[in-house]
């Protein structure tokens, strides 16, 4: 007869790796795989460098400061349209999940605006606000918009209804329908939202930084493209793959906080 499995025997492979690093064995595979490419010349240096020339390139735009300050700049542009755009999203989504007045007559505008492809109204944003900061966090703030104003109003009609009338047998006032019961069960839609709303604000970023700028990580990248600097190319990539990696784990930190009272499946 076979013998059970001991309980360490049944444990995950992974469970062997400290759990911060989990995320990074396939990245560091493909760095390893890619270097490898490189150092046996199978791989062309102009058209994809290696991990070493981007790293080089990498430490050498830090030392000279450019690339905190395009950095800076960047992040300063696609924050400020997040905000303006999720916070109207989200007191948009909120009337319109609370109100059937505001639904009816705000909501079949905002859905026919949704689809409108952003790329076709650069040129009135242009034409109406120039190429400066306003258009570009403008820009980004239409983009963030509706991700936040859909899953807010997704999370708020989603509440169940036997929560609702419970509610009202006890006597709640509205402000305590909404603050007790409506917002906490519509905070997952929200927070997912939210998640959707940074990762457009990055999206959108390139596409802002290319229409006439001087500074900015887009900037940086289109420049280096003009003169065939691929390796300062993948810097901007990387950089943007960090810092949306970074504000999105920022997102699911306060989901692990703040939704800790849901039983969901973990896998």
């Amino acid at each position: 007869m076979r013998r059970p499995l001991t309980q360490a025997a049944r444990r995950d492979w992974l469970d062997r790796i400290p759990h911060g690093l989990h995320g990074w064995l396939v990245p560091v595979f493909i760095l390893l795989l890619w270097q490898g490419f490189s150092s046996a010349n199978v791989l062309s240096d102009t058209l994809l460098p290696s991990p070493l020339q981007i790293l080089q390139s990498f430490a050498s735009l830090i030392g000279s400061g450019e690339l905190v300050r395009h950095l800076g700049i960047s992040i300063y542009r696609a924050m400020l349209g997040f905000l303006l755009g999720g916070t109207l999203g989200l007191l948009l989504g909120l009337s319109s999940g609370l109100g059937k007045l505001v639904e009816k007559t705000l909501d079949p505008t905002l859905q026919m605006l949704r689809t409108v492809p952003l790329l076709a109204v650069i040129p009135l944003f242009i034409l109406w606000f120039g190429i400066g900061e306003f258009s570009k966090v403008l820009l980004i703030s239409v983009g963030t918009f509706f991700p936040v104003y859909l899953n807010t109003f997704l999370g708020i009609r989603s509440v169940d209804v036997k929560l609702y009338q419970v509610s009202r047998i006890l006597e709640y006032t509205r402000l305590q329908q909404i603050t007790g019961l409506i917002l906490p069960a519509a905070l997952p839609n929200i927070l997912l939202g939210v998640r959707l709303s940074l990762g457009v604000s990055w999206l959108l970023l390139v596409v802002a930084e290319m229409m006439g700028t001087s500074a900015g990580v887009g900037y940086m990248i289109q420049d280096a493209r003009a003169y065939s600097e691929t390796e300062v190319v993948f810097v901007g990539i990387i950089l943007f793959a960090l810092v949306g990696k970074l504000s999105d784990s920022a997102v699911r930190r306060l989901e692990r906080r703040w939704l800790r009272w849901r039983d969901t499946y973990k896998g």
